[in-house]
């Protein structure tokens, strides 16, 4: 603790004796001064015993004193030595009634008591307390790296918070609590989200502080680069001491160390996963397995997804890549949740994820497609869910659904989509269109002349999978004209409906013209 004028008042050699403001003394001292002028406000800073033998006051003029005690006050003095039988043989009533008026601590010093004891009793306590916070930093500092080694980041927060008579908490890079102490912190760390998301878009180092005074919380940024790793949040009742801010900035280094060097483990994953991933596409999953052993040997005894993604497109110079940012809110998904996933980066323009079939990752994807519903910064492409043998069939299929996400503007597309849905909605391409158009423009020119009915005709007809009493009857025409129409189809494309591949695409060409035709 740094020294009060209660312990001052305490200290037997320097004989002081309380003449005001008996209800004040647990006041801390930052400093002592000695100083005679009229006015000393401009030189003080707050927190100072202001020591006077009252030469250049007034003391016996009770409003000049007040004036002179209310000016300390607001100056942010916390105590006033006035020392007796140099100037006044007393100290004066005026300046006793002043200080209590103001609530201003009002310290007698005897003759025989020299300022300058004073002096260096101030220093020499402030100067031990300076040494206990050191030493106590150092300690916490000790412990705190004794967690890290032992036990990791879980650890380090709970330690913290304990040094700091408070609470903490780790964030990921995603703003999800990834430990919190005590347990009943976890709540309040997650009402901080939204202050953790607006540190991550300053470069780090980067730090802020929020809440009241009941709950003061500083958040701090990890890591070492300019982009945030993750965040640390410590919430106490008062600003933090020396001693508490040493346990703060070694908690910081201890994690921001932690962060980093689980991306360079992080790294080295990548490229193992890459090999197993290279080795399940090739069709050697028993090597693939053999490979992953536990690290990622769990995600291939369970039904997997894999996922392809590619970025919307040009993006913003000064905006985030959209592949690491989906990249590292997948991981942080998995984390959460605490399931394997593995992430490989082919390039920067393509990111492919092998993820537990019903699990985080595939829940984070749909989460992300609701969020970027309107105008997609990835395009992602999910395949159904496939075994360690099936890695090349749900590798195609992951890329066709994000063909078709691609084409839609969908930040998300499953391959069960495509498979249980239509084949039609992915004509919908302007080259397909124009080939629709082309195949069929001859017949449209003849029946815009009044010769016929052939583009309704050939459609009854296909419908009807070339049945002539059938497709006669749906147009209301005897079997001989629709036969006579059929003959002037194949006349005017100068292709026969014969060939199953000219009816295919024909039958294909109308339904994809089919709205086209019924709004002429």
């Amino acid at each position: 603790m740094p020294p009060t004028l209660a312990s001052l008042v305490q200290h037997s050699a320097l004989k002081l004796t309380v003449r005001a403001g008996e209800d004040r003394l647990d006041t801390p001292v930052r400093w002592a001064h000695v100083s005679e002028l009229a006015d000393p406000v401009p030189y003080m800073e707050g927190g100072e015993l202001l020591l006077i033998t009252g030469m250049k006051l007034d003391a016996e003029d009770p409003e000049a004193t007040r004036r002179y005690v209310r000016r300390l006050v607001r100056a942010g003095v916390v105590g006033l030595g006035f020392a007796v039988g140099v100037t006044y043989d007393e100290t004066p009533q005026a300046l006793v009634e002043a200080a209590r008026e103001e609530g201003l601590p009002l310290l007698e010093v005897p003759r025989r008591t020299p300022f300058l004891a004073i002096s260096k009793e101030v220093s020499a306590a402030i100067a031990a307390d300076q040494y206990r916070s050191v030493t106590a930093g150092f300690e916490a500092q000790r412990e705190l790296t004794r967690a890290a080694l032992a036990e990791g980041p879980p650890a380090v927060v709970a330690k913290l918070a304990a040094h700091v008579n408070g609470w903490a908490a780790l964030y990921d890079t995603s703003g999800a609590v990834l430990a919190a102490a005590p347990e009943w912190a976890a709540r309040r760390a997650a009402r901080l989200t939204a202050d953790v998301e607006r540190l991550r878009e300053r470069s780090a180092p980067a730090s802020a502080v929020v809440g009241g005074t009941d709950d003061r919380v500083e958040l701090q940024s990890l890591g070492t680069g300019r982009r945030v790793r993750g965040a640390l949040a410590v919430g106490t009742g008062a600003p933090l001491g020396t001693a508490e801010r040493y346990a703060v900035h070694s908690a910081v280094a201890l994690l921001t160390l932690t962060t980093e060097r689980s991306r360079s483990l992080q790294a080295a994953e990548q490229r193992l996963g890459a090999a197993v991933l290279r080795m399940l596409l090739s069709g050697q999953p028993d090597h693939a397995r053999a490979v992953a052993g536990d690290l990622y040997g769990t995600l291939l005894d369970a039904p997997f997804r894999l996922l392809v993604a590619e970025p919307a497109g040009e993006r913003d110079p000064g905006a985030e890549p959209a592949l690491p940012a989906l990249a590292e809110a997948l991981e942080a998904a998995a984390a959460h949740a605490g399931e394997a996933v593995l992430t490989v980066p082919e390039s920067e323009e393509r990111l492919v994820v092998l993820a537990g079939d019903g699990g985080a990752v595939v829940s984070a994807c749909d989460a992300y497609a609701e969020q970027e519903a309107e105008e997609a910064e990835a395009f992602i492409g999910l395949s159904a869910p496939a075994g360690p043998v099936a890695a090349a069939s749900a590798y195609k299929q992951a890329e066709q659904a994000l063909s078709v996400a691609r084409r839609r503007g969908r930040a998300l597309v499953e391959h069960e989509e495509l498979a249980a849905g239509s084949v039609l909605p992915l004509l919908a391409d302007d080259a397909v269109r124009a080939f629709a158009d082309g195949l069929l423009r001859a017949l449209r020119e003849h029946d815009a002349t009044g010769r016929g009915d052939l583009v309704a005709s050939l459609r009854a007809w296909l419908s009807r999978h070339g049945q002539w009493d059938a497709a006669a009857a749906d147009l209301g025409v005897h079997r001989h004209t629709l036969r006579y129409r059929m003959r002037r189809v194949e006349e005017i494309l100068g292709r026969s409906l014969d060939d199953p591949d000219v009816r295919m695409e024909l039958w294909l060409a109308l339904k994809t013209t089919a709205g086209e035709s019924a709004g002429k």
